[in-house]
This record gives structure tokens, C-alpha cells and sequence, in this order.
């Protein structure tokens, strides 16, 4: 039989001696019994080397914080930087203001520095102060430009350095690259006008 027992009909005397060499044989396996009981699982891979699950744990918790950082990141990214930053500028300046007086007298500066800051039509100060302005901004090192007679067209509407003399030096390739296309735009255009003037 399974357990180990003979089977049909068996004397006392067999039983016995069966039952005893069954109670031996689980008390020789009884330590072995106890120490599998409190003993850790051992997991392996397909190769059948030892996995470290507390390390797997680890990794796989730091690739899902990267993940949720990239895709946080992302998330930042496709709302626009400038629009975040107008929105929190916006922000700041909505608690600024929430936490002035509700009352605004002549001496609020925040409103005086508002008010001269508008623009409005018809103002004789304007021009003057726009003059102003960009006076200021000039005195900051500007690259110099050219400022002649208008220069000769050319394909990437580069503007000439500052120190050229306005003297044209090219092989008349441009001129007829642009001649070239205005005379097929017009030729477009007379077969257009000629496919459907009989409509």
C-alpha cells in the first residue's frame, strides 16, 4: 500500500511491528521536519541560481520612481514651461495682492507703478518715453547693422554685415533663380486661368 503497510489479511503480531517501524521512522524525520518548518523559501531562477527577492523589491521600486519622475517630468513638459511659470508668476502675484489692504490709498506704489505702466492712446508722453527706452536699450552693446540702400534680394533673406560697401559682386545667380520662379508661378497661373475660362 502507499503508507507502506502490507495489504489483505495480516496477523497482530505484523501489524505491530509495522506500526513501530513507522513511529521510528517519523521520529528519525522529525528534525528534519522541525528545521524545514522555520526555514525561508528558497526561490530560483531558470538557470537555478538563488534570487534575491528583498534586491528585486528594491530595483523594481527605484525603476517605478523613475518612471513616475520621467513621466511626472513629461507631464511638465507637455502643459509648456512658460505656461507654468506665467501661472505660478500669476499665482504669486494673486496672493501678493490678497494679502494688501482692500482699501488702495495715493501712496500705494504697486498701483502708482501699474498706472504708469499703461499705455494710452493719445498720451503726448509716450513717444518721448518710448524714445527713452529704447535709447536705454541701445547703450547696451548691440551688434552694429547695415544701414544703406536696400540690399539685392537673396534666397535665405540674410541680411549684408554692417561693413559691406552696397556693391552687388554676384554672378546673377539669384536674379535668375527668382526669375525663374516668378515665370513659372505666371505660367501657373495663365494655364489656371485658361483651364476654366470657358466654364
Amino acid at each position: 500500500m502507499l503508507s507502506g503497510v502490507k495489504a489483505g489479511l495480516v496477523s497482530a503480531d505484523v501489524l505491530r511491528r509495522e506500526q513501530q517501524e513507522l513511529r521510528r521512522h517519523e521520529r528519525n524525520n522529525k528534525h528534519l521536519e522541525e528545521e524545514s518548518r522555520h526555514s525561508e523559501t528558497v526561490f530560483r531562477d531558470k538557470s537555478g541560481r538563488k534570487r534575491d527577492l528583498v534586491q528585486e523589491r528594491l530595483e523594481q521600486r527605484q525603476k517605478v520612481e523613475a518612471k513616475s519622475e520621467r513621466d511626472e517630468q513629461y507631464a511638465k513638459w507637455g502643459k509648456g514651461l512658460a505656461q507654468g511659470r506665467q501661472q505660478q508668476q500669476n499665482v504669486e502675484d494673486a496672493i501678493k495682492e490678497m494679502q494688501k489692504p482692500l482699501a488702495r490709498y495715493i501712496d500705494d506704489q504697486d498701483l502708482d507703478r501699474m498706472l504708469r505702466e499703461q499705455e494710452r492712446e493719445g498720451d503726448p508722453m509716450a513717444d518721448f518715453i518710448k524714445k527713452r527706452k529704447a535709447k536705454e536699450n541701445k547703450e547696451k552693446k548691440e551688434k552694429p547693422r547695415y544701414n544703406g540702400p536696400a540690399p539685392p534680394l537673396n534666397r535665405f533673406n540674410i541680411w549684408p554685415g554692417h561693413r559691406w560697401d552696397g556693391v552687388d559682386r554676384s554672378n546673377g545667380f539669384e536674379q535668375q533663380r527668382f526669375a525663374r520662379i516668378a515665370n513659372k508661378k505666371a505660367v501657373q497661373e495663365l494655364a489656371y486661368k485658361w483651364s476654366v475660362e470657358d466654364m
